[in-house]
């Protein structure tokens, strides 16, 4: 099983972006993702230094990727 890398919200964002998520809005220390395509699944990333590591592989099951996907696009 491959480790969780430490990430923080800016950074997973980022590498989000790269696979069809893209700056819907924020809200506080949340920032909320739309994908371009239907059905335009929508994510929160908090906005911290560092994302725990069961919120972080929420986010990576809910986007659809593997935690190896989500590395390869780091």
């Amino acid at each position: 099983m491959t480790r969780l890398p430490v990430l923080s919200g800016r950074k997973l964002v980022k590498a989000l972006a790269q696979v069809g998520y893209l700056f819907d809005h924020q809200e506080g220390s949340h920032i909320i993702l739309r994908h371009r395509l239907p059905p335009h699944r929508r994510l929160t990333v908090p906005d911290h230094k560092e994302i725990a590591k069961g919120t972080l592989r929420q986010i990576i099951r809910e986007s659809g990727l593997t935690i190896n996907e989500l590395i390869k696009l780091l």
